[in-house]
């Protein structure tokens, strides 16, 4: 009975509805759903092609046509205190809802309806900004230089441990948590900067793989802490950065000073490295490109393709991780990480023009999205050689933003294009910046303020001589330099026979430290404090003496030679023109690469050549001789002498053979015995 009555309660509900809908159609009404108190609350109404709210506010999904709500005609709740009206076609029916369904519905309608009744999103902690420097060398190759900057607002050493990850990579956050690290700048470079020809680089590197880092003072045992991560670095890169070890690490006192935040300058906490026989090739790019936020897959990466970046003169990729400050006021610090990627092409070794260039032609792809994830993506291209009114090239795409920079010292002028408007892109959707020049022009090679080199001399292979110059061309003025020299220890430096000339004359140097080495324990150090007079050459020489290593200690290729890693030369250089030193948002990127102090100078690192030293090399023939030799006479010998000590000899009567088989048949039809 009880269900005939339900029963006839739904027709009723249902023809009264059909009724409604007939006599009053352009009656608008809420739909509600009311619960046993009366309360409504939002219902969702497929038909309308929208949702409406406990309010009567209607929202229309996009695509779809509005049609006219009809009215509904709630009846008695059902046994669960619920009832809900859905509407086919001209009709609605009222059918009873469990509670779990309600709530599932019910929840379907907040996240429609979140922009209604969410609370305001919150800001971000992490930023993601990219930036690409494309600028004309005067030798005609062509330098572009990415900059890829992530900040992160958090305390990765706090005693909560930080699980969440967006932008930031997760792999490096954990090894700045785990090991303490403060500040971390690792490099890979392919090739040499030449900087007589090329000018100053915005971010110098050795050749090879440079480590160094700044532990926090809360590190007991740094070493420990070090090796460790060495092989974890060498496991995220895929470098072999676990040949670092006590015998190519120093802690250098002077020439290497935090760059980010931080009071704690204790040299205990400082380890640096070099390996300069490191070779880069994809294996290290692939992991360095899976830090980014997009990967490759948008954005300033899309250019990253191996064949090309690799089929140049000069490759260095670096990652830098140091603690900044959050706002001008820095009562609050941020973590930055800087992924830099520097590339020299030559435009003569692949068969193009000599200066002119394009996108295309350097990476064989174009720009046609910035990272979705990134808050600012600009091209920035030095057109300082271009003044206006003689028009020296054509620049295409044209764009009327333009910006000026102090960049080492000097003031360029550069067009920008900024990706995240759809100026640059153009109807096609893609970017493909064009240089081309209307009429070549000779322009005087000026060489940077400072540079340096260096070689062996000398004959033999007992002693020899380090030979470092250092220039500085300025006209009038004279700077101070530091000069750090990593030596191995089987170079046995005579370091009385340090010298240093300027101009003819002697040059004492007013700071030395000098940490000899141990025999297969570290290498030599050596840092110096040198003056270098306006517009001369400083010559700084040490004798040394090679050593005599064990047969085991050489490498598979002993008559290549041995690698000694570059000199390190920091100095404060003068600047031609004023750098404003206060003022750093808005600034570009790149301008953040070279730090500044003072507005009358900026701080400048730059690397010399690695030296490749010939040590005395056994004859490593004559062993091989001597084993297969020896192993000859032992097999010889020694086998003969064992077959004989330990064979058994049986004295056997030799078996009757055919005709002794057929005498014997024969004497035995003739009643004879056998023989």
């Amino acid at each position: 009975m009880a269900s005939h009555r339900l029963g006839v309660a739904v027709f009723v509900l249902v023809a009264t509805a059909i009724l409604a809908a007939e006599s009053e159609p352009n009656q608008v009404e809420s739909e509600q759903l009311q619960d046993v108190g009366g309360s409504p609350d939002a219902v969702f109404s497929d038909a309308e092609g929208g949702f409406k709210t406990g309010d009567g506010a209607s929202e229309t999904v996009p695509g779809q046509a509005e049609t006219p709500p009809h009215p509904v005609e709630t009846g008695q709740a059902d046994s669960a205190g619920r009832r809900v009206s859905i509407e086919v076609g001209s009709d609605r029916v009222e059918e009873p809802v469990a509670d779990e369904e309600l709530e599932n519905l019910q929840a379907e309608f907040d996240l429609q309806d979140a922009p209604q009744q969410s609370e305001p999103v919150p800001t971000p902690r992490d930023h993601f900004a990219e930036e690409l420097v494309i600028r004309p060398l005067l030798s005609g190759d062509i330098y572009t230089s990415f900059q890829f900057r992530t900040r992160w607002d958090t305390d990765l050493h706090r005693g909560k441990k930080v699980s969440h990850y967006r932008l930031f990579p997760k792999s490096l956050g954990q090894v700045i948590s785990k090991f303490s690290v403060r500040e971390l700048h690792i490099s890979f470079t392919q090739g040499f900067w030449r900087t007589a020809q090329w000018g100053q680089p915005l971010l110098s590197a050795p050749p090879g793989a440079e480590l160094w880092v700044w532990f926090q003072d809360s590190v007991a045992d740094v070493d420990g802490a070090w090796r460790e991560l060495t092989s974890v670095l060498s496991g995220i890169f895929c470098a072999s950065l676990n040949f670092i070890d006590s015998t190519n690490t120093v802690q250098p006192s002077a020439s290497f000073k935090p760059m980010g935040l931080g009071n704690v300058t204790e040299q205990r906490f400082l380890r640096y490295a070099v390996l300069p026989r490191e070779i880069v090739c994809t294996e290290n790019l692939t992991p360095w490109k899976k830090l980014l936020p997009c990967e490759s897959q948008a954005g300033l990466a899309v250019l990253l393709k191996s064949e090309k970046l690799f089929h140049s003169s000069y490759h260095s990729q670096a990652v830098h991780i140091r603690p900044v400050c959050k706002d001008s006021a820095c009562r609050e610090t941020s973590w930055e990480l800087s992924q830099t990627l520097g590339i020299v092409f030559d435009l003569h070794a692949s068969g193009q023009s000599k200066r002119e260039w394009s996108l295309f032609k350097m990476f064989s792809r174009t720009l046609t999205e910035p990272c979705p994830l990134a808050s600012s993506s600009k091209v920035y291209v030095d057109v300082t050689d271009n003044p206006q009114g003689e028009e020296l090239f054509d620049l295409s795409p044209a764009v009327s933003l333009q910006t000026q920079a102090v960049v080492l010292g000097d003031r360029r002028t550069f067009t920008v294009y900024d990706l995240l408007t759809p100026e640059p892109y153009g109807p096609t959707r893609s970017l493909n910046i064009l240089l081309k020049w209307r009429q070549q022009v000779s322009v005087d090679m000026q060489r940077p303020v400072l540079h340096t080199e260096r070689y062996v001399s000398g004959y033999g292979l007992q002693t020899g001589e380090i030979n470092t110059l250092l220039y500085n061309s300025h006209p009038f003025r004279a700077f101070p330099v530091l000069l750090m020299e990593t030596v191995p220890w089987y170079l046995r430096l005579y370091i009385h026979t340090l010298t240093v000339q300027s101009k003819g004359k002697e040059n004492k140097p007013s700071y030395i430290h000098y940490l000899p080495s141990k025999d297969r324990q570290r290498p030599h150090l050596l840092e110096m404090l040198v003056q270098l007079p306006p517009h001369s050459v400083t010559k700084v020489t040490v004798q040394f003496e090679r050593a005599l290593l064990k047969w085991t200690e050489y490498t598979p290729d002993p008559n290549h030679g041995f690698y000694v890693s570059s000199s390190v030369v920091s100095a404060m250089v003068p600047s031609v023109v004023a750098m404003d030193t206060n003022s750093t948002e808005g600034r570009p990127l790149f301008t953040t690469l070279f730090h500044s102090t003072e507005e009358s100078s900026y701080f400048m690192r730059v690397y010399s050549e690695p030296l490749l030293v010939n040590l005395p090399t056994p004859d490593f023939s004559m062993p091989y001789n001597v084993i297969c030799l020896t192993s000859t006479v032992v097999a010889v010998g020694y086998g003969s002498l064992y077959n004989l000590l330990t064979r058994t000899f049986q004295v056997e009567e030799p078996s009757g053979g055919l005709t002794k088989r057929l005498a014997n048949v024969i004497r035995r039809l003739r009643g004879v015995p056998a023989l």
